[in-house]
């Protein structure tokens, strides 16, 4: 039996306090391919009364986990990095997309963007991500002959 990315997601999303306290809201998933959104609220700002960075790479890390996971085995991320373009308000809505670059055996590389309700690129997000052998699901045994 196949599983669905969305089965995969759903799994990942149940035990993802973070995601979950972020607001995350998945639009799209496919093995090496997510849309997610979420909003930008109040406790998240940092002294600037402006969001706190780590927003902005949670939510990239959260879309670029997802497409990597989607794919059926269990990936952790191995390097990321974020170049952030305009400072993300309280009330911001965000979007971010994320694509597959490579996947290899062990290691997946994705990019994401993040842009806000008025189509501003925001953010860049670059992630590496360590696949092993673990399934999320394992594959049912069929019955013999």
């Amino acid at each position: 039996m196949t599983h669905s990315a969305q089965q995969i997601i759903d799994l990942m999303m149940s035990n993802d306090r973070f995601s979950q306290w972020l607001g995350i809201r998945v639009v799209d998933v496919m093995p090496g391919f997510c849309q997610l959104q979420m909003q930008v609220t109040a406790e998240m700002a940092n002294g600037f009364s402006i969001a706190h960075g780590g927003i902005a790479f949670s939510l990239a890390d959260s879309c670029c986990s997802f497409a990597v996971n989607a794919h059926g085995r269990k990936a952790v991320s191995a390097e990321t990095s974020i170049n952030q373009f305009k400072a993300l308000q309280v009330g911001d809505a965000l979007t971010c997309v994320c694509k597959e670059e490579s996947l290899g055996k062990k290691l997946a590389t994705y990019t994401a963007e993040i842009s806000n309700h008025e189509g501003q690129r925001v953010a860049l997000f670059k992630g590496t991500y360590y696949r092993s052998e673990k399934r999320w699901i394992e594959p049912e045994e069929t019955a013999g002959d």
